[in-house]
């Protein structure tokens, strides 16, 4: 493909229509125009503009050029003299771009924006009208709160920015446009406010985004996720902190956290990423300070119950019994064999995480008004009839309720999935070799926690590694609005 247009018009429409597929497609639209009595050729995708503003800035455009102009050494009766200045009085509307690239007019193109090519000019003329098709703004279903905002992320990502515009109004609020993907040309911004989030940081995510080699995003913001971090098979906690909240997006931009808006993705990225992200959420900070705080502790508490309840079950039912029963616990099984006993159990347990498992997501990917009727069949008739039938103990099917419950107050999906990981792996491991094997799967835990790689200088379990107490306290603890602003505006009081 030639890169630099020629003066002769008919030239540079042949080279347009190999580029594209002109007359095959029939989204692309093209027509030959006459722009102040000069010959042009206007192309563009069906769809993706404006077009009452189209048509009046054609209308302006196709209007001979008079002495009356502004500046008449721009345009005369006969045509156009200065592409340039003839554009500067007769478009006031969108932006525009004066191009000699072609593969600059085809990348505009196929994004959204329209061109028009000028006989006797070098440069071709893109017009930014775009008007993206899109669904409506509502609360994300994953991180719905009782108060504050409804709104979330939507597929449009100038829509995205102008969300978090509208919550930060900081001059220094900055999106940076990048394109990632050899075949998909995918949009990605990089927002951060200027002077809050550090240069380093910074200079480090566009260097990557810069960097990554693909044909195209195909997942959107996941994909772009696992190619700015390429994490091993015992690394399945997120990287990455992912929102579908404008108000957190904000939040994390006043911290210094550094957003990468992805198109066509109802989320933004927080970089850089740590494990105590997952803990927080914004209805913590949407009540007042003593309830919010006993939310997160709740919260905490449900992490360690999501992944020890059923191994420490399995602990003490098939080593430990007599425990069992001194804390009035359900009856162990010391009247079995003791290895059948262990097999049975790790049976019992297993298809019960699996059983609700699969209870969990055909409840998450069949219609909305079927969701309760096949809540009611799986948890009471299934459920029974396989405690009945003995493929289910009572004991076990009680306890895996209680987890998979612990699962549903952890919003972000990717993070109680890798819970779920981890909670299977110290099963087996607690099932086959005991107090031992709880210790050495805790010990496996911590290790791939500790070595999930991240985006930064700062580790994946900062604040504690290094250690930094005030930060540890402000993420454990929710503070009061009044202690949680920078010390140079604590004193600003309004008389």
């Amino acid at each position: 493909m030639e890169s630099i247009f020629y003066r002769d018009i008919e030239q540079n429409i042949m080279m347009i229509q190999k580029a594209l597929p002109v007359g095959k497609s029939f989204d692309i639209i093209t027509r030959e125009i006459y722009i102040g009595g000069t010959k042009a050729y206007f192309i563009s995708i069906n769809g993706m503009y404006n077009n009452e503003v189209m048509q009046l800035i054609l209308s302006d455009l196709q209007r001979e050029a008079v002495g009356n102009d502004e500046n008449k050494s721009s345009a005369n009766s006969f045509g156009i003299e200065d592409l340039q200045a003839y554009l500067k009085n007769r478009v006031s509307f969108g932006q525009v771009l004066l191009t000699k690239s072609l593969e600059e007019v085809v990348k505009n193109v196929v994004s959204g924006p329209s061109a028009i090519i000028v006989d006797g000019f070098r440069e071709a003329v893109v017009l930014d009208l775009r008007k993206y098709p899109g669904r409506s703004i509502s609360e994300p279903e994953n991180e719905k709160v009782l108060k504050g905002a409804k709104d979330g992320f939507v597929e449009t990502m100038l829509f995205n920015a102008n969300m978090i515009r509208r919550r930060i109004r900081n001059p220094r609020l900055t999106f940076e446009m990048m394109s990632v993907g050899e075949d998909s040309k995918t949009d990605v911004a990089l927002a951060y406010i200027g002077g809050i989030a550090k240069n380093e940081l910074v200079d480090t995510i566009r260097t990557k985004i810069a960097d990554i080699k693909a044909d195209s995003l195909t997942l959107g913001s996941k994909s772009l996720e696992e190619l700015l971090v390429k994490k091993r098979l015992w690394n399945p906690m997120p990287s990455f902190r992912v929102t579908e909240r404008p108000d957190v997006a904000c939040s994390y931009l006043f911290e210094g956290y550094v957003i990468i808006i992805v198109d066509n993705t109802p989320s933004v990225i927080v970089l850089p990423g740590n494990v105590f992200q997952f803990s927080q959420s914004p209805e913590d900070y949407y009540r007042n300070p003593i309830t919010g705080n006993l939310f997160r502790m709740l919260r905490f508490a449900s992490i360690l119950i999501s992944v020890y309840l059923l191994p420490v079950y399995m602990l003490l039912n098939a080593y430990m019994p007599d425990i069992m029963e001194k804390l009035n616990f359900l009856s162990g099984n010391a009247g079995r064999e003791p290895f059948e006993s262990v097999v049975r159990l790790i049976c019992y347990v297993l298809f019960a995480e699996f059983g609700l498992d699969m209870l969990e997501y055909s409840a998450s990917h069949i219609p909305e008004n079927l969701v309760t009727p096949v809540s009611i069949v799986g948890g009471v008739v299934i459920g029974e009839m396989a405690v009945n039938m003995k493929w289910f103990s009572e004991e076990v099917l009680f306890y895996a309720a209680i987890t998979l419950l612990t699962t549903f107050v952890i919003s972000n999906s990717e993070f109680s999935d890798a819970l779920r990981i981890f909670r299977i792996l110290l099963i087996l491991m607690t099932g086959f070799f005991g107090i031992w094997g709880l210790v050495f799967g805790t010990a496996l835990i911590i290790l791939s926690v500790v070595t999930t790689p991240t985006i930064g200088s700062k580790s994946y379990i900062w604040p504690l590694v290094p250690l930094d107490i005030q930060s540890l306290y402000a993420l454990i603890f929710r503070k009061t609005m009044s202690n949680s602003q920078p010390d140079t505006r604590k004193g600003n009081k309004t008389p």
